[in-house]
């Protein structure tokens, strides 16, 4: 295997660490909830080393090494990560999960990384109650926490005999792997006809049996609520509740692009009673959406790894990369609870998504330009470590270049399918 060692670090690939430091942090996984993570520890003096497919984090100042992954489905992504941890003697250095692939490979092989990491994610047994969204609904329902409306169909026939509302939406059950439905997150149909395209499509890119159909409740990110915690068997420890107020795309944002805290204990509530079932340790983010036809904050996902905001927490009092790293070391972590009216922004997104909500009326410039009015951090920018933001738009301009023809070409099919018509092209 050949790892690459960031040019900016000069550090011989053979002189391990410096065993009287701070245990470290190996985090796995790039991109933005990286940088937030490793903002956070490398504030605090801990060194962190990335394994990552995504070149943003490693712009980062906090970022001591970096090294080339294969991906959680490769034949040697564990093995890579316990090569690393030998070679270098990160013995006692923590292992932080940052995508639900990273998180599930972990969970899966939790006992043989744990001999030679601290791993921060919980074991399969816990994890795959969050990984599978089946699962998910299933444990939900039995602990009485509303969930949209979702059936699973074993086969196109039971879709075609489906007795459903529409317009209804398809999402992967889990996500394994990258094609177009996985990063798409959700398909939305609006009539049978649609429906039984897209899942043709779905169902040929990740199985008949990873494909949910699920009632579509309306509203964009200002329906959307998240309860961000850490907790130590059962109990919390820190927590934080925030209105995910707009997100890019704006009706299945694949992240969000301005989130800000906020008090709703019933959000907190809810995500408590699934967390208590499993008596769960580690970080965690419970993701609700409001269906203003009822009332009822439905669940839609449960995170057992960081997500994309995780920088919010800090600037709110409860820094949450840090507050893990400490447990996950066997240190005691007071208890802590955000303050309110703080706020994390995408800048380069969230713009975007700002123009489209003001192009359909949702929000007014004034709205828009409110935001920046209270503390505010950002996914990329940061005054001591601007480097990422510098290089965001033109990594995302080459990634545009060198994949956007695919992208383009999925966007058309899925469109095409939506529409009743047979997909063009190669899949």
């Amino acid at each position: 295997m050949n790892f690459k060692r960031s040019p900016e670090v000069a550090i011989p690939a053979a002189c391990g660490v410096d065993p009287h430091a701070a245990p470290g942090a190996l985090i796995v996984g790039g991109a933005h909830v990286s940088i937030g993570v490793a903002r956070s520890l490398g504030r605090h003096g801990i060194p962190v080393w990335l394994l990552a497919n995504h070149p943003i984090a490693t712009f980062s100042r906090y970022v001591q090494r970096s090294f080339d992954w294969p991906g959680a489905d490769h034949e040697h992504g564990v093995s890579s990560i316990i090569d690393i941890a030998t070679r270098h003697g990160l013995n006692g250095w923590v292992l932080i999960a940052t995508g639900d692939e990273d998180m599930r490979m972990i969970a899966q092989n939790h006992a043989l990384l744990a001999s030679h990491l601290r791993v921060a994610t919980p074991n399969w047994d816990t994890v795959q109650w969050m990984y599978d969204k089946r699962l998910t609904y299933q444990r939900a329902a039995s602990l009485g926490i509303d969930c949209p409306w979702s059936f699973q169909p074993r086969d196109l026939d039971e879709v075609q005999r489906l007795n459903c509302r529409f317009p209804v939406i398809l999402k992967p059950a889990y996500r394994k792997g990258a094609d177009e439905f996985t990063q798409a997150k959700a398909w939305k149909a609006d009539t049978r006809d649609s429906l039984l395209s897209l899942y043709q499509r779905a169902a040929a890119l990740v199985g008949n049996d990873a494909v949910i159909v699920q009632e579509w409740i309306p509203g964009s990110g200002e329906a959307q609520f998240s309860y961000a915690g850490l907790w130590d068997r059962g109990e919390p420890i820190a927590s934080l509740v925030a209105r995910r107020t707009r997100q890019h795309p704006i009706d299945f944002g694949r992240s969000s692009t301005f989130v800000e805290t906020i008090e709703q204990d019933q959000i907190e509530q809810l995500a408590g009673r699934f967390l208590k079932s499993l008596d769960y340790t580690g970080v965690v983010e419970v993701e609700f959406k409001h269906d203003r036809r009822d009332g009822q904050y439905k669940l839609l996902d449960v995170n057992g790894r960081f997500w994309t905001w995780n920088g919010l927490g800090a600037l709110a009092g409860v820094d949450f990369p840090y507050l893990a790293w400490r447990q996950a070391i066997g240190q005691t972590v007071a208890p802590a609870r955000a303050r309110t009216g703080v706020a994390w922004m995408h800048a380069s997104r969230d713009i975007v998504a700002a123009y489209q909500e003001l192009a359909r009326g949702a929000i007014t410039v004034r709205d828009y330009l409110a935001g920046f009015r209270q503390p505010l951090a950002f996914a990329n920018f940061a005054l001591d470590d601007p480097l990422p933001a510098i290089v965001e738009i033109p990594v995302a301009a080459w990634n545009r270049i060198t994949h956007g023809g695919k992208e383009r070409a999925d966007t058309m099919r899925a469109k095409e399918c939506a529409a009743g018509l047979p997909a063009s092209g190669p899949s």
